[in-house]
């Protein structure tokens, strides 16, 4: 099978979210919060955004089966990547497709993480007054 205009893109990807999983580990601290937000933004968001623009275009692009594998296996990579930041090993098993409905709901790559891994965990705001 042949494979979509967005290979290129989709390998490279591939390439540094392994690369980005060879090398992380678990860490806590602000180093790491900015850590965490390079994997959503250059990680997570650009998986997104390759699938998103796939099927949003002018002509729904199929992705070969290595294609998608790759992009889930990434978008997976640094989702774990990004839990490593908080001290969390995750194993994460997302669907592309899910995790880009969810930024198209959320409109925020952070709280798109924050709500399927649970991680870093959400403190409450509310308080009580008894």
């Amino acid at each position: 099978m042949s494979h979509s205009p967005y290979w290129e893109r989709i390998s490279s990807l591939a390439e540094r979210a392994q690369a980005d999983r060879e090398q992380s580990t678990l860490a806590r601290g602000e180093a790491a919060d900015e850590r965490a937000l390079t994997y959503l933004r250059d990680g997570v968001g650009q998986v997104a955004l390759v699938y998103i623009e796939a099927r949003t275009g002018d002509e729904q692009v199929r992705f070969s089966t290595v294609e998608f594998s790759l992009l889930e296996r990434a978008l997976n990579d640094w989702l774990d990547c990004y839990a490593h930041c908080y001290g969390v090993e995750l194993n994460a098993e997302f669907t592309v497709r899910e995790v880009a409905e969810l930024l198209l709901k959320t409109d925020n790559i952070r709280d798109t993480a924050q709500l399927l891994t649970g991680v870093p965990t959400r403190r409450s705001t509310i308080t009580k007054n008894y």
